[in-house]
């Protein structure tokens, strides 16, 4: 017999196996089998082969991978377990599949395509006793890896591991919500007096290096987009692209850079699809507030980057807004600055009652007395008087007079200040000046692109002005740009404001409908929803909406509507009394 010297090598080593797989597809075979594939397809393989690894062989459900680079076997593992927190984050909890991994640095045997040896078995007993979704390394792996990432590890002591002789020094890698306190270096920087955020660079999962500037320039553009909100304190890219390469904790970036919020994110490529998922964390708490997954074709890839940094930062300005709103309700009212104020006023304005915008005004005058040159502060309080000198709740030429009051101090103290130039357009509309409305709502826009609320606006505009299409171009972009919008029944109302222009009085009546279901209780919607579906022929539908709006104000005519309503000019407002009427309003 031959005897050939053994080859011998040393390697890191990753084992990999799905927990509970018997389960899973003791469930569900076909379904179980495809997502796995989905998963090595999309996710996996590229992100191993993007860390030069090699896969050794596979058992159904794990696999066996070896690393020159013990730096790229841990990167990679780290890598492939945030990716799946990502994809199992709309799976059904039953459904989800979840991985184990163990890594080991050691000698190995190789025999062929095959490897052996204590390096590979010690592995796998890592694997076999980390907990689902965790990672499990050896002392040497620590070692030899603590000073070159930005990992954050537990001691777990010696361990004694099946088969093996000696006991071996565990160690578990702490997810992005894990890391303690006492593993973040450094004093930590205090936070600005609004909302901060960095964003860190994309993670390029496609193990194709032209596929990094993709990755870089999807996070760029965020970052340039969110640095135009004005209410918002953006780190800036050389700053938060210091990270780029190192796998770190949002806890310790938070600590480093000052900021409240974390936005990470990934990039993946196979064949002609893209796939790029982002989350928006809550550094203190380690919360996500918002996690999305875009997939699309790249026929234009530029586009594709347009749309989706679009998308991210429309989603952005609601999450944010609104965990600034969950932390300030925490807070006594007389504790809270000039921009907590502003978050509180912001909240109840949206909520469109008569208490709640009467309570924005106070709150929003509580804000200037502590910050006088406080733009926001003005230019909201300007629009909350506007929106209630629309519903009747405040005399019209006062309140119209003081909020122009209030938009000229806004923009005297922030010539940038958006909310200022939505206070003089809801003016021009009452006053119906539709070319000033228009270039109020677009000068908003200009100054920031991604202000939802004003899209919807000048959609509005330019409704009211009888251009239909070109408002519902403008509204539907709005509802693009933030699908969750705390002025969500509003853009209904615009819709609606359009259909009717256009003489769909059925989509119109529909569209107002759905902003009664709400936000009920504005005369406003019953007028629109009432009226048109009285010229629809709907009369039932009619019927039901002048019985609502006459409980809200008893003493409403068709006449009254066709003389003061300060939305539409006269040929709209004697329409809006006809499909009154015809529902069965009086007088």
């Amino acid at each position: 017999m031959e005897n050939r010297a053994v080859e011998r090598r040393l390697a890191a080593i990753m084992a990999a196996d799905v927990v509970s797989y018997s389960r899973l597809m003791g469930a569900d075979e076909v379904g179980t089998l495809n997502n796995l594939k989905a998963h090595r397809r999309e996710l996996i393989d590229p992100a191993i082969a993007g860390h030069h690894g090699r896969i050794v062989k596979t058992t159904g459900d794990g696999m066996l991978v070896e690393f020159a680079s013990v730096v790229d076997a841990v990167t990679c593992a780290v890598a492939v377990q945030r990716g799946m927190v990502s994809r199992n984050a709309e799976e059904p909890e039953d459904q989800r599949i979840i991985f184990r991994i163990g890594i080991n640095v050691g000698d190995i045997i190789i025999d062929g395509d095959d490897i052996f040896g204590d390096g590979v078995n010690i592995a796998a007993r890592l694997e076999a006793l980390a907990e689902p979704g965790g990672v499990l390394v050896s002392r040497a792996v620590h070692d030899q890896v603590r000073d070159r990432l930005e990992v954050a590890f537990e001691d777990l002591g010696e361990r004694e591991l099946k088969n093996i002789a000696r006991s071996v020094r565990v160690y578990r890698v702490l997810t992005s919500t894990e890391s303690k306190a006492t593993s973040v270096p450094g004093v930590a920087l205090p936070l600005p007096d609004k909302p901060s955020i960095a964003v860190l660079p994309f993670l390029n999962m496609s193990g194709e290096p032209e596929q990094e500037f993709f990755a870089d320039g999807i996070a760029e553009d965020i970052l340039t987009g969110l640095a135009r909100l004005r209410w918002l304190f953006v780190i800036a890219r050389n700053s938060s692209f210091t990270y780029k390469g190192r796998h770190v904790d949002v806890r310790q970036v938070a600590r480093e850079l000052g900021v409240r919020y974390v936005l990470e994110g990934s990039v993946r490529k196979s064949g002609n699809r893209i796939r790029i998922t982002a989350q928006l964390i809550e550094a203190e708490t380690a919360s996500h507030l918002w996690a999305e997954r875009y997939d699309r074709a790249l026929d234009d890839i530029f586009a594709v980057q347009d749309e989706i940094t679009e998308s991210v930062i429309g989603c952005i300005q609601p999450a944010v807004y609104a965990a600034e709103h969950d932390r300030v309700k925490r807070k006594p009212p007389h504790n809270l600055d000039a921009w907590e104020n502003v978050v509180r006023g912001m909240i109840l304005y949206s909520q469109h009652s008569d208490s709640s915008t009467q309570e924005t005004l106070e709150i929003l005058s509580r804000a200037i007395e502590l910050d006088p040159g406080y733009a926001q502060a003005h230019g909201l309080l300007a629009v909350c008087l506007a929106w209630r000198a629309f519903q009747g709740w405040e005399d019209r030429d006062t309140a119209f007079a003081q909020a122009a009051e209030g938009a000229d101090r806004a923009v005297a103290c922030d010539p940038g200040e958006s909310w200022a130039y939505l206070a003089r357009g809801f003016i021009a509309i009452a006053k119906r000046r539709d070319s000033e409305a228009v270039d109020a709502f677009s000068r908003a826009i200009d100054i920031s692109p991604n202000f939802a609320y004003a899209h919807g606006l000048l959609g509005a505009a330019h409704a009211l002005g009888g251009r239909p299409d070109q408002a519902i171009e403008c509204i539907d972009r709005g509802v693009r740009l933030s699908p969750r919008d705390i002025f969500g029944e509003e853009y209904q109302l615009y819709y609606a404001f359009a259909h009717f222009q256009a003489g769909r009085y059925a989509e119109a009546g529909a569209a107002a409908q759905l902003a009664i279901q709400q936000r009920p209780g504005h005369p406003v919607l019953y007028i629109m929803a009432a009226a048109s579906y009285g010229l629809a022929g709907e009369t039932e539908k009619a019927g039901r909406a002048i019985a609502q709006l006459t409980d809200l104000v008893p003493n409403i005519s068709a006449t009254g509507v066709e003389e003061t309503f300060l939305y539409c000019q006269h040929e709209d407002r004697s329409r809006l009394a006809t499909g009154l009427r015809a529902g069965g309003l009086v007088n």
